[in-house]
């Protein structure tokens, strides 16, 4: 998944169900299935408040260069990352995408 792109979600697009949202998740490993499959989320946990920011820094760059913007809480030692396409109020091929990109970055 990490070589592959965001692509473009289509409101008439449909959410993955629960059955291949659970094969993706075995691709991005420390990641979570949230609201009956509708939400995936996982927090990652540093050494204090600047790895937290630099994290967040380098989420927000992939975000950018992806098109595709998960929402993200931070504080001293830890940051969150929740993803879901907003379009289509479920899970897409792409939130597994930057989940697998976000993995890929801090090396898990």
């Amino acid at each position: 998944m990490n070589g592959r792109r965001s692509s473009r979600v289509r409101p008439s697009s449909l959410p993955d169900h629960a059955g291949s949202a659970e094969g993706y998740l075995s691709h991005i490993p420390g990641w979570e299935l949230l609201e009956e499959a509708h939400l995936l989320r996982r927090k990652f946990t540093f050494a204090d408040f600047r790895q937290s920011l630099s994290f967040v820094d380098e989420a927000g760059r992939l975000a950018e260069e992806e098109g595709h913007h998960p929402d993200i809480c931070f504080g001293w030692g830890y940051a969150a990352i929740s993803l879901q396409t907003r379009k289509i109020k479920g899970l897409h091929e792409n939130d597994f995408i930057m989940a697998a990109k976000i993995n890929q970055f801090t090396g898990s």
